[in-house]
């Protein structure tokens, strides 16, 4: 069983109690489309994606990265064919890659349909940005003759003139307009394997246009504020804009687009599903952000428990408080938990119950034993 089967538990699986009705999110009902093996849409668990940055001719250098994408859990892997050495490697890069690779292509028709040779899960394309109807209709028909979806990608920094010109800037309005236009193509051409995103680096145009298109058409939906920024900014501006769209109930598919490692990206992506309850994958760790009441080093702890932790895919909840104000409170709703009580020792919790003490300086160690442990319980339940 692959690490990515673990992810898609309910609450109960990560050690939360039970699901309250104020906690529920009721997801937007949409058509269901197949990204290669992984399902995208409907009731399938909301999926992680993110994007190589190798040079895509350097087969060697972009499977290593797609290999360590799927390390850290995503579910399809979105790959830029800019030109025919590109599309040429694709096919190599194809037969390495675990999870489903999409193509992305701008402009280049015949790229899209070399990389359907290639083995492409799915095409990113805007229809109307391709050319002519003819060599609409040629991308359209090798993504049917070799099984592909698409990607309609519309991007508030690259409308069509005409849209800006008529509504005088990007707005919610023109974007879902040119979203629906492209979607009008492939219908045309009876093509219904398709999914949607209107991204725009501004958090609020970004959820107003997804919005609006939410109650305008029925396929599934890939969300992402692009362009969104580093590491630590990308995420918060990603974490308000997609956020507040899943919290609604908008979204089965996701990006966070930041400049930073790509692995960066599955981990917040994970992060935010996490927050919402939506999916669950490693070990969500609950920790106080310490003050003169800690018994011991919390923020060394967790940040050392966050990378010693960092290779355990199975959803699990551990609690690291560092006093008893809030410790044994917290403790209840955890798998493992661990409270600080002074005199160089705290207790450590399972299932909610205090369990024995452990002194503070063998602590991380023993943690890290008894999450390893439960998580290979649970594995084997699965």
């Amino acid at each position: 069983m692959s690490a990515h089967d673990h992810s898609d538990k309910g609450p109960d699986a990560a050690g939360l109690a039970h699901v309250r009705p104020w906690r529920m999110i009721q997801r937007r009902p949409s058509r269901k489309i197949r990204v290669g093996s992984v399902e995208v849409g409907g009731d399938a668990p909301i999926t992680v994606q993110s994007m190589t940055n190798t040079l895509t001719s350097d087969a060697g250098a972009t499977i290593d990265q797609i290999r360590q994408l799927e390390e850290a859990g995503a579910d399809i892997v979105r790959v830029s064919c800019p030109d025919v050495e590109s599309t040429a490697a694709f096919k190599t890069i194809v037969k390495a890659a675990k999870v489903p690779l999409v193509a992305d292509i701008h402009f280049h028709y015949k790229r899209g349909i070399e990389a359907a040779q290639a083995g492409a899960a799915c095409l990113r394309i805007n229809p109307g940005n391709i050319g002519s109807a003819d060599r609409v209709r040629d991308v359209v028909q090798a993504a049917k003759d070799h099984g592909c979806s698409i990607r309609i990608g519309v991007n508030a920094g690259s409308l069509e003139r005409e849209l800006l010109e008529r509504y005088g800037e990007p707005c919610p309005e023109a974007m879902v307009e040119s979203a629906l236009n492209h979607a009008r193509i492939l219908q045309d051409h009876d093509f219904h394997e398709f999914k949607i995103s209107v991204k725009a680096s501004d958090a609020f145009l970004t959820v107003a246009a997804y919005q609006m298109l939410s109650e305008a058409i029925d396929c599934p939906l890939h969300l992402g504020v692009t362009e969104a920024g580093a590491l630590r900014t990308g995420t918060v501006k990603s974490s308000i804009g997609m956020g507040s769209l899943l919290w609604a109930g908008i979204g089965d598919t996701i990006r966070v687009s930041l400049a930073a490692d790509p692995v960066e990206e599955v981990k917040v992506g994970f992060d935010i599903l996490k927050s919402l309850g939506l999916r669950h994958r490693g070990v969500n760790i609950i920790a106080c952000p310490s003050c003169a009441r800690q018994g011991f080093n919390v923020i060394k702890t967790v940040e050392t428990l966050e990378q010693r932790l960092a290779h355990i895919a199975t959803p699990m909840s551990l609690s690291i408080i560092g006093c008893v104000v809030n410790g044994p409170g917290e403790a209840l709703y955890t798998d493992i938990g661990f409270t600080g009580g002074g005199k160089g020792s705290g207790m450590v919790y399972t299932a909610g119950k205090p369990d024995h003490k452990m002194d503070n300086d063998h602590m991380i160690d023993h943690i890290v034993e008894l999450v390893e442990a439960r998580a290979a319980v649970l594995k084997a339940q699965v």
